[in-house]
């Protein structure tokens, strides 16, 4: 049959379909034939372009029917039923980014959890991404527990063996990894406070309640870590014993000890959070907690992501016994295993010299930047208390003046083009105080970081 019957047909049958309701039953193809005088091939056709339109929905075996009147192009769809069936599990991510929204073009930025690209490894990584792909097995299907070689270089600076490793997709996935493979939904999580807030919204999303546990000039208190176990019955602590993200604590030499031996007695994990030991200004890093760890009582997460690239998402989490099986189980289930060529990347990347010119060179960069931070906020913010002077990670964590007003500043100071990160998200309850966490690793470069804190300060005369 020639094409001009099937679409005579089509167009019968348009107008057959806009006199009938959503769901009504069409002519069966006999009746068709018989009524419209076609053959078989051009029924069989005609309703093949309907359906190729929406207009029709086939059934085999039932016949072919009305399809439900499809949505005009911008016209709003009713998802209200949604709420009932999704019930009350909602995943909160407002801790994760601040409430002002993106950042307007040419901001200065003084807030976000990365160096600048300046500062990046990028030129070192294009080099070992080419080498990797070049690799005969680079698109080959990965170990489930990640390559042996890149678990060998994890397990290294944990004093681990490399059966003990898992290579994850970055730092925030071993965290989700971690909370679902270790704790029930609905038990408590006891955190530092403050805290990371990827934590807490992985935590959340998890099932869990994060409880905070204040911490000092020293990192946690263990005698208030202790009241905390017996008081929740809490089976985990998050922690960030080296360069505490925001305040920049490195945990105490006497506390680290403390520490696993209050969890330890309560039967619990800690999961330590070592983020920054490649973003040490200089001084380098204290022995993880999981070094000195006998007993498995330590689960380690690192990764390389900070101090190389925030695509480079590749990352470890290291423990032993059968916390580490169950970490496995929950990776396999959500993705079988990291990327390979990404992985061999990050092989090639470590395993290169230029890996440690570039950790030096990073260290430099962020001490010189840390510094400049503090003389310009000491001249443009002399009533605002810097914490400390950390000696790694990213970031300067200030108190601001008894009755600030941190959510008006960070408006007013988004409004003169710099974005800052209010403190209260870093709390899982309420915060002791208003706090701005300020990164010296965001901007281009000294002089846009000095710019920043100038508006900073400006900002602070008007509110």
């Amino acid at each position: 049959m020639s094409d001009s019957s099937t679409s005579a047909l089509a167009a019968q049958l348009r107008s057959l379909i806009r006199a009938a309701a959503p769901g009504d039953r069409l002519p069966s193809s006999r009746e068709l034939i018989e009524r419209y005088r076609v053959g078989p091939v051009t029924v069989s056709r005609a309703i093949a372009l309907l359906a190729a339109e929406g207009a029709v929905v086939t059934r085999p075996g039932s016949g072919t029917y009305v399809a439900t009147v499809p949505r005009t192009a911008g016209e709003p769809v009713d998802t209200a039923w949604q709420t009932v069936a999704l019930t009350d599990r909602s995943v909160d991510t407002r801790s994760l980014s601040g409430s002002l929204g993106p950042p307007p073009d040419g901001a200065i930025l003084l807030d976000g959890g990365y160096p600048h690209r300046s500062l990046q490894a990028t030129r070192f990584l294009s080099v070992a991404l080419a080498r990797a792909g070049r690799r005969p097995d680079a698109w080959d299907r990965a170990p489930a527990t990640g390559l042996a070689a890149l678990r060998s270089v994890f397990a290294g600076p944990a004093g681990a063996s490399p059966d003990d490793v898992l290579i994850t997709a970055g730092g925030q996935s071993g965290l989700s990894i971690a909370f679902r493979a270790i704790a029930a939904p609905g038990s408590p999580v006891l955190v530092e406070s403050p805290t990371y807030p990827g934590a807490l919204a992985a935590a959340r999303a998890a099932g869990l309640r994060p409880v905070p546990v204040p911490i000092d000039d020293d990192g946690v208190r263990p005698d208030l870590l202790a009241e905390a176990f017996a008081m929740t019955g809490a089976r985990l602590f998050y922690c960030q014993p080296t360069f505490h993200n925001p305040t920049g604590t490195v945990l105490a030499a006497e506390r680290r000890a403390q520490v696993l031996d209050v969890a330890r007695a309560a039967g619990a994990f800690v999961l330590e959070d070592d983020f920054a030991r490649y973003l040490s200004h200089g001084a380098g890093a204290p022995r993880p907690l999981i070094a000195d760890d006998r007993d498995g009582t330590v689960v380690h997460l690192t990764s390389l992501t900070k101090a190389a690239a925030p695509s480079l998402r590749i990352g470890a989490l290291i423990a032993r016994g059968p916390v580490f099986d169950r970490l496995k189980a929950v990776r396999r289930v959500d993705d079988f295993f990291v990327s390979r060529p990404l992985q061999e990347a990050a092989l090639e990347l470590l395993s290169a010299p230029s890996w440690e010119r570039h950790v030096r060179k990073l260290g430099g960069e962020l001490r010189e930047r840390c510094a400049g931070a503090a003389v310009a906020l000491a001249r443009e913010c002399p009533d605002w208390t810097l914490s400390r002077l950390p000696a790694g990670g990213l970031h300067l964590w200030v108190r601001l003046t008894a009755g600030s007003d941190v959510n008006a500043l960070a408006r007013a100071a988004r409004e003169r083009g710099v974005m800052t990160g209010t403190g209260e998200r870093f709390f899982a309850a309420e915060p002791a105080g208003p706090f701005l966490r300020l990164s010296f690793a965001a901007t281009a470069d000294l002089p846009d970081l000095d710019e920043g804190i100038r508006r900073l300060g400006e900002v602070t005369k008007g509110v």
